[in-house]
């Protein structure tokens, strides 16, 4: 890349950072591995208890680019209809006319994904994966960009329903907000934003712009020693002792994706180790499926992407860091 394109796009991240922190006043890393999804044109999962910021940080997201933007709250009585639209019949045509639902907008905030029954989670499965969903046998393409950010609860919390591992496969990040600091915590009670801040928000990208650095974060260079690493990172998780299902191809792709974004972030135009390293755990944790006694802390899924992520930990030590 030329300076002056690098300069260009260090100053469209610096502004939706900017953007985003205005609203959101939790930790910078999550705000990182938010954008980091969006440019490597990935899905995110953010998981923790409620009242910490999942919705503020989505939204915020959203409303910093002019683009298509819908909220889904999914509950038990939501139906797949209601997410992907429905094919109406019009009498005056004699034909069914399709009418589309809030899939169809660039960035969809699925709120409480693991609220919603099983059957409803799965009508999200196609569009994620190909960007498209497929009515009464008819494709129909989603714009782009397109994207879908997920918030949800503990498995343990009651009224939640745990995503199964081919949804779960489908987020290029799992990611983990925990409480603000005390200080931004006081910021939180004293500014309330999203009462205020959030509302009178306006974009400070274009979808085209969201789009170029896309672009950009595909011509980043990785070299082979990296990609070797990558290899070797899932090949040892699939010969863990202590794992039943290690990081699938499509696993490592989602890890090299990340890793080129997070180096798009960082203002360089190629990937080193550290790219890598701090994208294992939210890209990879969820991925795994550990076996049974593999210190599965407080069960369930948490329990397991607890235990996943304890093996990554492992893994990253015992495979060497290209030099």
């Amino acid at each position: 890349m030329s300076t002056s394109s690098d300069e260009t796009t260090a100053g469209q991240i610096k502004r939706l950072r900017a953007s985003i922190a205005s609203v959101f006043l939790g930790s910078e890393q999550s705000i990182d591995q938010l954008i980091c999804c969006l440019l490597a044109r990935g899905h995110c999962l953010i998981e923790d208890v409620p009242g910490v910021g999942k919705t503020i940080l989505a939204t915020s997201l959203a409303r910093s680019i002019d683009a298509g933007f819908a909220r889904l709250q999914l509950t038990p009585d939501l139906l797949p209809s209601d997410i992907l639209g429905v094919s109406i019949y019009r009498r005056e045509t004699d034909r069914f006319e399709f009418k589309p639902g809030p899939i169809f907008a660039n960035i969809v905030l699925a709120d409480e994904i693991n609220r919603a029954t099983p059957r409803t989670q799965t009508a999200l499965l196609e569009a994620m994966s190909d960007s498209a969903v497929t009515i009464d046998g008819k494709t129909h393409p989603l714009p782009e960009p397109f994207m879908v950010v997920a918030t949800q609860n503990p498995t343990d919390f009651h009224g939640t329903f745990a995503l199964p591992e081919n949804q779960l496969d489908r987020f290029l990040m799992r990611v983990t907000l925990g409480y603000p600091s005390p200080e931004n915590e006081a910021r939180v009670l004293q500014q309330r934003p999203a009462q205020t801040s959030l509302r009178a928000m306006s974009p400070v990208l274009s979808t085209a712009a969201v789009l170029e650095l896309q672009k950009r974060v595909d011509s980043v260079a990785m070299d082979k020693s990296l990609v070797e690493y990558i290899i070797a990172l899932a090949t040892r998780t699939r010969q863990h002792a202590e794992l039943q299902l290690g990081l699938s191809p499509r696993g490592a792709l989602a890890l090299s994706a990340a890793a080129r974004a997070s180096a798009v972030l960082a203002g360089r135009g190629f990937v080193v180790p550290e790219d890598i390293v701090e994208n294992v755990i939210p890209v990879a944790a969820h991925r795994l499926i550990p076996r049974a006694g593999a210190g599965l802390g407080g069960g369930g899924l948490d329990g397991m992407i607890e235990a996943s992520a304890r093996i990554l930990r492992s893994v990253l030590d015992e495979v060497a860091v290209p030099v």
